[in-house]
């Protein structure tokens, strides 16, 4: 592994940094004022560390945000976020400008109260849920290294870079991600911890007196100190940080608010704006005496002098990517372009001619075995679960401290980070990450999850032992409410597929989605295979399955293991004279989007329509109407082999058919 070298940058002596600093601080304190809401005090305390991390280490290039071998500056105490936004439009990026910074937190502006990746290039990673962001850090690490072990140093060698308040370290994420960094040895990975000793509601020790040094440096991490008011102790702090193997902690003691005056170094400046009065007041103290929103330009024409440095590193690192036998595949991967499918498509077409019954973990498990081969980019884990979730298979081997070309990352039992973790490293590009857990267990996890949602995260989770088909480890390991909760989140797509192929066809799906993330939720018990033909009908979110032979009364509509239960009811209506179709629907959301004659041909209005899967009866009326039928299960579940459950909460085909036929006769 080579170690980068600080940043070559204009000589500045400690006069022009300081004025460099000084603008962050009074655009931050002017942003907040205008918008009168906001968190000044970070910006200001920060702002020296900052100085010197963009001015001597941080490989960038203003003109290509999304250039594949930068560094990565995450803002993990997102609520400082006029921290970035002022770096961004300091060293030159085309957003935000100036009239962006003055319309802070206002509506549709760029500059959001906490970062967003989907409104700025410049931001990696949408930050604010405390810690999330510098558990994510440990994802962008991780693809670091994964990609430069695959491709080598001359197109992956950079650095992650993350600034972190308190609140980012006491969260219990933190422990998460900090523990799996220092198994991993992600010594790419620098922590500029903000040691001002303030939180929201006071001094920190009003809450915890814990020793955060040591508690980094028992989990395998570096651990530095500095002034973070000096500029040549930060400079020195973060060239020992570079220099480690190991992930690094740099604790940069700090004054929040530093520069107003009356207010600095107290919680009154953490999230109130400073008022005209002490604004005035910094501003004498700073030497200040341009108006709100305005730069000297010798200010920033040292902030600009920093561009051409990074300009110079991306075109060579441009130039080693032409030449390089891998330069192609690299790209596409940065690109997010999946490689050709039409191998594990003919393969998938071939199961139609089978009659598999296994649990759809163990069909998720079939469905990878074809794809991880095909799609180098996959890398998958589990939190501890790998033999229950299946989510490891012959192409995917172990990555590890000593072999980070590895596709399969042990995460521990650490949920929460792991789902972190996955959407750094699918923001950082290159990688398409996977993992699993239970799905009761998605919500420690759950706002990860959506936190990938909203930063259109590629990103996969395997979620199994989806209903209380669990069986005997009881209600607190059986899902009921998990799946309707997760098709709320806007963005997440949830497939709750019924057999091996419509898994297949899901994990398609799932790769496809370049947009956000997928959930598979899927059974523990067996299913039979139902599907005997067809092309991708997952796609469409719902399909005929079944259809009524006699004349049709009812439609029957059902995901994941209840689909054959539909069946069996439908057989039984059958025989009775009254027709009913099957519909299965993996996907709700995929159904919604389809047009008004699909889902009126599919549910027709002069029908009786009766859902049934077993979780939460709530949300099934959007599609049965109030005077369907609903088959779930709306209390905790119990503690019992699966078919004994199913036949206690009545979903089984005995106990549906004679409610079905009395609401026909009523």
């Amino acid at each position: 592994m080579t170690i980068a070298a600080p940043f070559e940058a204009p000589q500045l002596d400690h006069a022009r940094l300081q004025a460099m600093a000084n603008a962050i601080r009074v655009l931050s304190m002017d942003a907040v004022q205008a918008a009168n809401s906001g968190h000044p005090g970070m910006p200001m305390g920060m702002a020296d560390v900052a100085t010197v991390l963009f001015s001597k280490f941080l490989k960038f290039d203003p003109a290509a945000p999304r250039w594949a071998d930068r560094d990565r500056f995450i803002l993990s105490a997102g609520h400082g976020s006029m921290l970035i936004y002022s770096l961004l439009h300091l060293t030159g990026y085309a957003q935000p400008t100036m009239d962006d910074i003055s319309k802070f937190r206002q509506l549709h502006s760029v500059c959001a109260g906490h970062p967003e990746n989907f409104e700025l290039p410049g931001v990696e990673c949408t930050t604010g849920p405390l810690g999330q962001g510098l558990a994510m850090s440990v994802g962008f690490a991780l693809a670091e290294r994964h990609l430069n072990a695959t491709f080598g140093d001359g197109l992956v060698d950079h650095n992650t870079f993350v600034i972190a308040g308190d609140g980012c370290l006491m969260e219990g994420i933190n422990h998460e991600a900090i523990g799996l960094a220092g198994h991993l040895k992600l010594g790419r990975l620098n922590v500029l911890w903000d040691d001002n000793r303030i939180t929201i509601d006071g001094d920190t020790s009003v809450s915890t007196s814990e020793d955060i040094p040591a508690r980094y440096r028992a989990t395998g991490w570096h651990v530095v100190e500095c002034d973070g008011h000096d500029f040549d102790d930060i400079e020195r702090a973060i060239s020992e940080a570079i220099a480690d193997p190991r992930p690094s902690l740099i604790a940069c003691r700090t004054i929040i608010g530093k520069g107003a005056p009356n207010k600095q170094g107290g919680h009154n400046v953490h999230g109130s704006p400073l008022g005209d009065a002490e604004i005035a007041a910094a501003r004498e103290v700073l030497g200040w005496t341009l108006p709100p929103f305005e730069l000297p330009a010798e200010i920033l024409a040292d902030w600009r002098s920093l561009a051409p440095k990074g300009a110079a590193a991306h075109a060579a690192w441009a130039e080693r990517l032409a030449s390089d036998a891998q330069g192609q595949e690299f790209a596409r991967r940065m690109a997010g372009e999946l490689p050709s499918l039409e191998e594990a498509e003919a393969t998938f077409a071939g199961w139609l001619e089978g009659n598999q019954k296994v649990a759809t973990r163990k069909a998720s498990e079939l469905a990878l075995e074809v794809l991880a081969p095909l799609v180098p980019e996959l890398v998958g884990g589990s939190a501890d679960l790998t033999g229950s979730n299946l989510t490891k298979v012959k192409a995917t081997t172990p990555l590890t401290a000593d072999d980070y070309s590895g596709r399969y990352v042990y995460y521990g039992i650490r949920e929460f980070g792991m789902a972190a973790a996955m959407n750094g490293m699918a923001l950082h590009g290159g990688i398409i990450p996977y993992g699993g857990t239970f799905l009761v267990f998605s919500d420690y996890c759950r706002n990860a999850i959506r936190m990938s949602a909203l930063q259109q995260a590629r990103v996969i989770y395997v979620l199994t032992h989806d209903s209380i088909g669990q069986g005997e480890d009881g209600p607190t390991h059986q899902p009921i409410e998990h799946v309707m909760s997760m098709r709320m989140i806007p963005n997440l797509e949830l497939f709750r597929p019924a057999d091996v192929i419509e898994t297949a066809e899901c994990w398609q799906l799932a790769l496809e989605n370049d947009n956000g993330p997928t959930v598979l939720a899927l059974t523990r018990q067996n299913v039979s295979q139902l599907r005997k033909s067809g092309e991708n009908l997952s796609a469409l979110g719902a399909y005929r399955l079944a259809e009524a032979s006699a004349d049709r009364k009812v439609v029957l509509i059902a995901t994941g293991s209840e689909v054959e239960i539909a069946v069996a009811v439908r057989a039984a209506l059958e025989e009775q004279g009254i027709g009913a179709d099957v519909v299965s629907m993996p996907s709700m959301s995929r159904f919604r989007d389809q047009d008004a004659a699909y889902q009126a041909d599919l549910l027709p209005a002069d029908v009786l329509k009766v859902s049934i899967e077993a979780g939460t009866t709530f949300g099934w009326e959007s599609f049965t109407g109030a005077d369907g039928l609903r088959f779930g299960i709306d209390t905790f579940g119990a503690s019992a082999p699966a078919a004994a459950l199913y036949d206690y909460f009545g979903l089984t085909a005995p106990k549906i058919t004679p409610q079905i036929v009395a609401a026909l006769k009523a």
